[in-house]
């Protein structure tokens, strides 16, 4: 029976010091339709290729020179940014003991060489499966505080629509929510905005009574008056 392909396309970096062990894997990776792997030949190389690309996990082997899996899975689990990277440890030591120090130190899981191809199968896609739903998780939460965000932008006058257009794109209960969330704001952007030009309108006709009442005031003084007749004397005499 053919074997199913993934529908997405993970990146897979596997690490051993071994060219025809890091050859036979990619091989055995290809042929589960996994295509993006990256290759690493020890463990400094690894931590570099981590830093500087996405992986969503790693195949690691136990024993090299120099820098070991074991120390490769502690530096990763110190570093924020790789400590979430699923790790599968790989090797030739089939010890209970191995696979205790591999799991305490944070490893997903665990295969002894020459590993079983139905397990590899089975445990890729496991990892990958919980890598995923922990993605969606983190996503999860980052748009939760777009949305808290958002709302204390509304309230300090701040607020773009922009700030909530990818959250609204979401199909669940969040995505509705920011929706309807951005409409408000929206709404609530254009009665403040309605308001502004009537309260401008109001002030200019103010302006324009108090003017008509100082001149009022102005043309009812005695003064003024006097200045009228005075005036309309001279156009008699004229």
């Amino acid at each position: 029976m053919a074997e199913a392909v993934p529908s997405r396309g993970p990146a897979i970096l596997v690490v051993d010091d071994n060219e025809d062990n890091r050859y036979t894997l990619a091989q055995r990776l290809r042929r589960l339709g996994y295509t993006d792997i990256a290759m690493a030949v020890d463990g400094r190389q690894a931590l570099d290729h981590l830093r500087q690309h996405a992986t969503d996990l790693v195949l690691l082997d136990v024993m090299m020179p120099e820098m070991n899996g074991y120390e490769v899975l502690d530096q990763m689990r110190a570093d924020a940014r790789l400590q979430h990277v699923p790790v599968i440890m790989i090797s030739a030591l089939d010890q209970i003991e191995s696979v205790v120090r591999c799991i305490e130190l944070g490893a997903e899981d665990y295969l002894a060489k020459p590993f079983n191809p139905v397990l590899l199968r089975a445990r890729l896609g496991a990892c990958l499966e919980k890598k995923r739903l922990r993605d969606q998780e983190i996503q999860y939460l980052e748009d939760v505080g777009r949305v808290t965000a958002a709302a204390g932008a509304v309230e300090g006058g701040a607020f773009g629509a922009e700030a909530l257009a990818g959250v609204a794109e979401r199909p669940d209960a969040l995505g509705q929510l920011a929706r309807v969330f951005a409409r408000m704001a929206r709404e609530v952007a254009a009665r403040e905005a309605g308001l502004k030009k009537e309260i401008q309108t109001l002030r200019i006709e103010i302006d324009d009574a108090q003017k008509r009442r100082q001149v009022s005031e102005i043309t009812e003084t005695e003064y003024f008056q006097d200045l009228r007749r005075k005036a309309g004397e001279l156009r008699r005499r004229s």
